[in-house]
């Protein structure tokens, strides 16, 4: 059995971060394995609480993972602290870790900012060289750019600004997604290679959708981890992204968590 890694923060309410990323790596009936950045007290009504792991400590569990049962991907969620950063890009320097998605979670979707100027430096400049795939939503890929989105082209524009910011040897590309339009939940895959491929999709009713970005980059990692093509292992992850959000989960009293268990549930006919 394959194993995949999340480093993230923990997620007390179960829909996002660590919680988020193991729901979605058993339902690719892959082994999920852990170091947690952060934990968090929060629910679906916002988050009143976070407390930091040290730096020391990521690197400790990050290394009894690599020792024994070394992950076939990475997936790199919230990590608000440029030393967390430095902690977490020396030791998968230093475990030569394979398939990295990074999910650079830095502006809610409110539009605020998430973590500081100088962390997102660090993000950049220590853990993109590490990165097979970088997962941004709008607005991130506007900070990460530079630039103003508005259309396919300024979206293409940006996503390319991105690559370039990428410097991996080999395979890279941008997911930018479009899930903060107004219309459509179309993403768009830039790849080093100088193709592009369009994931186009209708937007999905639903208000549940706490985790969605975690959900996504985690299951594009499984999907890298079981050797598939990095455009298929997107197109997989965005279906089943689309499945869990369309499942009709409805709890808590903001905004709830994706069902990451539908495939089963429609399969034992408890949906």
């Amino acid at each position: 059995m394959k194993a995949v890694l999340s480093i993230a923060g923990s997620d007390s309410s179960g829909g996002a971060g660590i919680q988020a990323d193991i729901k979605t790596i058993s339902a690719f009936g892959l082994f999920g394995e852990t170091a947690i950045t952060a934990l968090t007290a929060q629910n679906t009504l916002g988050v009143e609480g976070v407390l930091e792991a040290t730096p020391e400590f990521v690197a400790q569990q990050i290394d009894m993972v690599f020792k024994d049962i070394p992950p076939a991907a990475v997936k790199i969620g919230m990590v608000s602290s440029p030393a967390i950063i430095e902690a977490i890009a020396g030791r998968l320097s230093e475990h030569q870790a394979q398939n990295v998605v990074v999910d650079p979670v830095m502006v809610a979707t409110s539009g605020s900012r998430l973590i500081a100027t100088e962390a997102v430096d660090a993000l950049v400049g220590r853990l993109f060289p590490l990165a097979r795939v970088i997962t941004p939503n709008l607005p991130e890929a506007e900070v990460l750019s530079g630039m103003a989105i508005s259309d396919d082209e300024s979206m293409l524009q940006a996503g390319r600004h991105i690559l370039s910011r990428l410097t991996r040897q080999g395979e890279r590309a941008v997911l930018v997604k479009g899930g903060h339009g107004t219309d459509a939940a179309d993403d768009l895959l830039v790849c080093s290679d100088g193709s592009f491929r369009w994931f186009r999709a209708s937007r999905i009713a639903t208000d549940n959708t706490h985790g969605t970005g975690c959900t996504l980059s985690s299951a594009i990692a499984c999907g890298l981890a079981m050797g598939k093509p990095l455009d298929q292992a997107v197109g997989d992850a965005k279906a089943y992204v689309r499945g869990a959000l369309s499942a009709g989960l409805d709890l808590g009293r903001g905004a709830g968590p994706l069902d990451h268990m539908w495939r089963f549930r429609s399969e034992l006919g408890v949906l």
